[in-house]
């Protein structure tokens, strides 16, 4: 892999998605290990470490429908997990501020149009190449992945660097589908060197 034209995304790992957290994901705080190595592997060959963070309002819209409240901006749950490796990450991407507008993908809002400019910051920076893991599989990710390669980039998922809510039944495994559909690859971390 050519680091210096990568970059390593860490989705939403925070505490509300971690075991005892408001939307905790099983065993969400597995995926921290491998993605703190991978974050050394990136900074160490100048490859570009990004993380995402759910930042929502105390009122945000998809606390009336879909979720438990969860990673209320300025919280402890919307904390990155204490053990997150955050040393080498060049830019925090906050999504779902918006109080009306729900956010899943590192790109775009869920209106699929309002984007979180993080395309444009990639480009400037020649990076063809997006490594993603975190939470969840089957929402953050998986939009995250989807979006990376519709935008053009070759999409790498870690594939023990991943855990999935599950909610609705076969969501994990629809998620796992429609990402080898778009052409993302799923690799351990191992693979990735």
């Amino acid at each position: 892999m050519n680091f210096t034209k990568s970059a390593l995304i860490l989705i939403d790992v925070q505490n509300d998605f971690c075991p005892g957290g408001a939307l905790a994901v099983k065993d969400g705080d597995e995926v921290i290990n491998p993605l703190n190595r991978l974050s050394g592997l990136f900074a160490a060959n100048g490859g570009r470490v990004i993380a995402t963070q759910d930042w929502h309002p105390a009122d945000h819209v998809s606390f009336r429908k879909l979720w438990p409240v969860h990673c209320v901006q300025g919280t402890s749950g919307a904390d990155f997990h204490a053990s997150l490796d955050l040393k080498s990450a060049c830019l925090i991407v906050r999504k779902g501020f918006r109080r009306e507008l729900d956010s899943y993908s590192a790109f775009f809002e869920n209106d699929r149009a309002t984007s979180t400019g993080l395309d444009g910051f990639l480009k400037a920076l020649s990076i063809d190449t997006l490594v993603l893991g975190g939470l969840a599989t089957d929402y953050c990710v998986l939009y995250s992945a989807l979006d990376a390669a519709a935008l053009g980039y070759k999409t790498v998922v870690v594939s023990d660097a991943i855990r999935g809510v599950g909610i609705p039944a076969g969501s994990m495994e629809r998620a796992l589908d429609s990402l080898k559909e778009a052409g993302v690859t799923l690799a351990p971390s191992g693979d990735i060197q």
